[in-house]
């Protein structure tokens, strides 16, 4: 059986390392075995912060919707449950782009909401309070 030499791909692969870390500082961009350490990390790091970005959009809905709902009488705790008890499948990224661009079509969706909410808080009280006898 002949002889396999594998320089090439050897080297291919080293000068492919080397692209992924170039920019980076010391000697992560020159020697191999810190340059592949580097590459890991950066991918674990990447993939973190593809799941903070997602995190901190949801944030960022949810302090909006909040504020977008109180001219209106709710908290965005009480409108969320609200569309959730009137089965209204409309996520917090959607309805954040109509508090924001449609302001007519958000607040419809908000007072049909809100009547249900106010009444769902009336049956609470009432059935809360402790009779008297």
């Amino acid at each position: 059986m002949p002889r396999v030499k594998r320089g090439i791909s050897h080297l291919k692969k080293r000068k492919n390392l080397l692209k992924n870390v170039k920019g980076y500082k010391w000697g992560r961009k020159s020697h191999i075995k810190l340059a592949k350490v580097a590459v890991l990390k950066a991918g674990v790091y990447a993939y973190i912060g593809r799941k903070h970005k997602k995190r901190a959009f949801r944030r960022q809905w949810q302090i909006v919707l909040n504020a977008a709902v109180r001219p209106y009488g709710l908290t965005y705790s009480k409108f969320i449950h609200a569309l959730k008890e009137q089965n209204i499948e409309l996520d917090r990224k959607v309805l954040n782009q109509l508090a924001k661009d449609h302001p007519l079509v958000f607040k419809n969706i908000v007072e049909t909401v809100r009547d249900r909410a106010q009444a769902i808080v009336s049956t609470l009280t009432s059935s809360q309070t402790p009779s008297l006898k």
